[in-house]
């Protein structure tokens, strides 16, 4: 620095100057160092190392702590664990099975922490830290739980459909305690097919065998549940929400073993299959045999049956016939008898017919005689009342006809004709309308006249209506 420069920055140390600065700097670090920031999924407990009392955050928001005498440390609520053989995570878990063989089962733990601050803070004491917790107490109790289980099966078993078995006691294990075991020798019941040969046809046919094997065995209490260690986790109130399993690896010779057991269980299933189509066939040509046979038995038999039926058939028609020919014949005779009933009966009706005509003239004859005896009778009396009363008679009489008259004059209006062609009435003479031209002459004529009678009735309106102007 030159003089110059450290010359320019004398008035600012002075004493009081620095003084004020440093006040200010501490103040600044004092305020940043008494209080701290919590985030949402995170536990902090937080030591005081003045007093030596500790406090537990586990809700997002701003925090105060003694500044400079104080620490933080955080705990994540959940906690994962994985298993697996990639670069960044940790390998898949060995372990070895109860017939010796060994594999890799990659697996992921997922653990969830207590909520109770009085557990965190057991917790914190005893770890004092996530890493310490997740390395001492979590991973190693998997890995042993993870080993302890694999022992309680064959690698076979394991690995031919015994995986979804394990991981279920595995997330036993882990949440409720490791059972207590004892190593025995377990009789293993295995299920395979029977060889197919001359004294058994069936491939589908099982056989059941069975082989010794030493065996991890949990034992049992008096309720018939499995005894189980102390649970390391409980105490801490670590709960374990998930476990999944991936694809494990078995080792060289196990994967040999299952490998040849596959191809051998191939040939078998290709050996069977060529059996059961050749036996198959066998069949399909003992059935084609068996269906031509018994097609030419029932041709034969039908063959017989429509013969006999023809002849039933035959039997049957002349049997109808003549039983057709006898009704015919009854038939004939029922009508012939119908018939001459009904002739007999229109007889008796026409003899009754005429019975009742005859007396029916009978009668019309004495009742127009009545008749015409009443009739004779009333006109007697009427005309000779009418001799007696002669004058007043035919004064009704003319007063009925002079009614008529006058009631039908008021409907009568005489006209006489303005003009009239006639002729002399016998013979050719003048004014006879003898074709058709002369009717047309006349009635133009006609025309004329009357168009002149009006001409001439208008000239005497205009001469009187002058007149009468004047």
């Amino acid at each position: 620095m030159s003089a110059r420069a450290f010359q320019s920055l004398l008035p600012y140390l002075r004493p009081q100057q620095l003084l004020l600065g440093g006040t200010v700097l501490g103040t600044g670090v004092t305020i940043v160092n008494s209080c701290f920031f919590t985030n949402a999924g995170i536990t902090y407990v937080v030591q005081n190392n003045l007093t030596g009392t500790l406090d537990v955050y586990s809700e997002p928001g701003v925090h105060y702590r003694a500044p400079f005498f104080s620490s933080v440390t955080s705990y994540k609520q959940v906690i994962t664990l994985c298993y697996e053989d990639s670069a960044s995570k940790s390998g898949a878990i060995p372990v070895r099975f109860a017939d010796t063989y060994t594999g890799r089962i990659p697996v992921t733990f997922r653990f969830r922490l207590a909520s109770s601050h009085d557990q965190i803070l057991k917790m914190h004491r005893e770890f004092r830290s996530e890493t310490n917790l997740r390395d001492t107490l979590l991973h190693r109790n998997a890995k042993n739980v993870a080993i302890i289980t694999a022992q309680q099966y064959t690698g076979e078993e394991f690995f031919q459909g015994g995986m979804n078995q394990y991981k279920e006691k595995l997330a036993d294990q882990l949440k409720d305690g490791a059972y207590q075991t004892e190593r025995r020798q377990v009789e293993v019941e295995q299920t395979d097919l029977v060889p197919v040969g001359a004294d058994q046809e069936d491939s589908r046919m099982l056989a059941k065998t069975k082989q010794l094997v030493w065996m991890t065995v949990p034992l049992l209490d008096t309720h018939g549940q499995p005894r189980r260690s102390e649970n390391p986790l409980k105490s801490y109130g670590i709960d374990v929400t998930q476990v999944l399993i991936g694809d494990p690896q078995p080792e060289k010779l196990l994967e040999d073993l299952l490998l040849d057991k596959k191809k051998l269980v191939a040939d078998r299933i290709r050996t069977v299959q060529e059996q059961e189509t050749a036996r198959a066939q066998s069949k399909t040509e003992q059935v084609k045999k068996d269906i031509a046979r018994t097609k030419a038995l029932s041709d034969a038999q039908r063959e017989k049956e429509l013969a006999v039926i023809a002849e039933h058939r035959k039997v049957e028609i002349e049997r109808q016939v003549a039983e057709r020919q006898l009704i015919e014949q009854r038939k004939l005779k029922d009508l012939s008898l119908i018939q001459k009933a009904k002739e007999l009966e229109i007889a008796k009706a026409e003899l009754d017919i005429q019975k009742a005509n005859s007396d029916a003239a009978i009668f019309q004859a004495k009742a127009l005689a009545a008749k015409g005896k009443a009739e004779a009778e009333v006109l007697s009396a009427m005309y000779r009342a009418k001799g007696q009363y002669k004058e007043i008679y035919l004064a009704e009489m003319e007063k009925d006809i002079a009614n008529s008259i006058y009631s039908n004059l008021k409907d009568f209006k005489i006209e006489m004709p303005h003009n009239y062609i006639g002729g002399s009435g016998s013979g050719g003479g003048a004014g006879k309308l003898t074709s058709n031209l002369d009717v047309i002459t006349g009635l133009a004529a006609l025309g004329v006249m009357d168009n002149a009678t009006a001409k001439g009735y208008k000239g005497r309106s205009a001469s009187v209506a002058m007149s009468l102007s004047q």
